[in-house]
């Protein structure tokens, strides 16, 4: 693993989220397992949110089936996930907050939850599985 990943990995652990990912993985049922640069792998969750593929929290990257069957559909889908992790390690217990007014940012932009989101573009929208379409402001800009 390389320092950067070890960083990412000390950072979240220090910074609370890994652990909290750990406890929503298994609340949800899932099984984790070691990924590689440091990330955890739960696969099985049952709840039906957050919506979407697979979902972050610290270095703990969430699927509701397998990481196998992800990379079938979506190849690219666990490096949009890592780069969630980075975004952990870097912004800490603020990554919610941030991501929520990346969500409206991007609704009100868009009408489209991701695709004026400044954390969702950093990780890549088509490696996370976001079709990318033109913009239509939700918003009259007059």
């Amino acid at each position: 693993m390389s320092i950067g990943y070890g960083l990412r990995r000390v950072a979240n652990a220090l910074n609370g989220s890994t652990g909290l990912g750990l406890v929503i993985a298994r609340v949800g049922g899932a099984t984790c397992r070691k990924g590689e640069n440091g990330l955890i792998l739960a696969e099985g969750y049952r709840p039906r949110f957050p919506d979407g593929a697979a979902f972050t929290i610290g270095n703990v990257v969430v699927t509701r089936d397998s990481f196998d069957a992800l990379a079938l559909w979506l190849p690219n889908g666990l490096a949009h996930e890592a780069r969630h992790a980075t975004q952990y390690a870097l912004l800490g217990v603020v990554f919610w907050p941030v991501y929520g007014v990346g969500l409206v940012l991007s609704w009100l932009l868009t009408r489209d939850r991701a695709a004026a989101h400044p954390l969702e573009l950093w990780a890549g929208l088509a490696d996370g599985g976001y079709v990318t379409r033109p913009s239509t402001p939700a918003v009259d800009p007059r």
